[in-house]
């Protein structure tokens, strides 16, 4: 490892992995802003492809084991309490419940004065056990939307309210811009890999192929849209794991059943969701479970492609302050069908408020960072790269 010179603060996030996904998005943009602020930032995961991205940008990051859902992991406890020495860590910031259980034991297992500020996000709407109370110990507690927060004060009431920030995902409005058009190459070659999209208006599902994200309302919806004459195409974008392909192979088979198989494309992972989104008429989050934010909703909201969602959770608190035109009731096949004719195709709207921006989030998160970090009494630093564990 190779610290920057002269670091205001070391921060180091932790998570399962780099793979993919808004939990891992989000810990690259706050390692990119850190590094542009002047701190030291490094991020603890098993790895995965976004490691390269982050290390480009400036940060670092070390491979541990540290996301892996059994009692073995906890050998990493040690080691960890002897990075965050070695490091003179001034923030350990846990986004997951595995790496937070071994950030909090190696945190509680230093002296006070030695320790660095620990701070958890809470991501998700997680069930609520021993296994989850995790994240509601950090010294401060992010909140990603109020649904979140009120998640919290309902099910640990040990989480002193105080403690609890919220600080919204945000969505950069220039990768999102009002209006945003993907370029004719981009188009070209869409046309050509979709042809069974031309003249049709084009409904988009994003999310990977679970059973929480209301894939069977949306086929659904569809049959009903088309049964009325509607000249609609459905659109599912998202892979399945591997655990998750009998599902998707029930999907498909849902759809050839239903006689769909020209009105439904199922994209798998793809890179370029902000384009697909782009040539959208309508997006679509129907989760069946409440989503703790729900990025895609806010995101095609940014570009002005109308959406409609199930009323709950984070997705239905971004729809009430930005496109309450888009609620419908929680499992209302009725409600989503109106809804979807009565936007019509093409249209664009302006969301009533400004939709929370990246740079917000970045700045509350480092507000945060630099607030906590003046409670801190001064501990020794000495840095001699001892990084990896036994």
């Amino acid at each position: 490892m190779n610290p920057a010179a002269n670091p205001c603060l070391t921060v180091l996030q932790t998570l399962p992995a780099l793979e993919s996904g808004g939990v891992e998005r989000g810990t690259l943009e706050v390692a990119r802003a850190l590094v542009a602020a002047g701190h030291r930032s490094i991020v603890l995961s098993s790895g995965g492809r976004l490691v390269a991205q982050l290390e480009r940008e400036g940060s670092e990051h070390i491979t541990w084991p540290i996301g892996r859902k059994s009692l073995l992991t906890l050998r990493l406890v040690r080691p960890l309490r002897r990075l965050l020495r070695t490091e003179g860590v001034d923030i350990l910031h846990a986004r997951s419940r595995v790496p937070a259980w071994v950030a909090w034991l190696a945190w509680r297992g230093m002296e006070a004065a030695r320790r660095p500020r620990f701070v958890t996000t809470v991501h998700g709407l997680y069930s609520v056990n021993a296994y989850s109370a995790v994240m509601a110990k950090g010294e401060r507690i992010v909140a990603v939307s109020d649904t979140v927060r009120e998640y919290l004060l309902r099910n640990y009431p040990h989480a002193d309210p105080a403690r609890i920030r919220v600080i919204r995902r945000g969505v950069d409005p220039a990768e999102f811009p009002a209006g945003h058009q993907p370029s004719a190459e981009w188009l070209a070659t869409w046309r050509a890999e979709y042809p069974q999209l031309a003249g049709k208006r084009l409904l988009t599902l994003p999310g990977r192929i679970t059973r929480l994200k209301g894939h069977e309302d949306f086929i659904t919806l569809i049959a009903r849209l088309k049964a009325l004459g509607e000249p609609v195409h459905g659109l599912i974008v998202g892979g399945a794991e591997a655990n998750k392909r009998p599902y998707l192979a029930e999907l498909r088979d849902k759809v050839r059943q239903a006689g769909l198989d020209a009105d439904i494309t199922f994209t798998g992972q793809r890179g370029d969701l902000r384009e697909i989104m782009a040539v959208s008429d309508l997006v679509l989050s129907l989760s069946i479970q409440p989503e703790s934010f729900g990025r895609t909703v806010l995101e095609a909201l940014s570009m002005g492609v109308p959406v409609i969602g199930y009323d709950h959770g984070g997705v239905g608190e971004q729809l009430a302050r930005l496109f309450p035109e888009g609620r419908v009731p929680l499992g209302d096949l009725d409600g989503l069908v109106r809804k979807c004719q009565a936007i019509q195709a093409g249209v664009r709207i302006a969301p009533r408020a400004a939709p929370p921006t990246l740079q917000d989030m970045l700045s509350a998160t480092l507000d945060l960072y630099t607030g906590i970090v003046k409670t801190m009494p001064g501990k020794p630093r000495t840095r001699n790269g001892n990084t990896s564990p036994p």
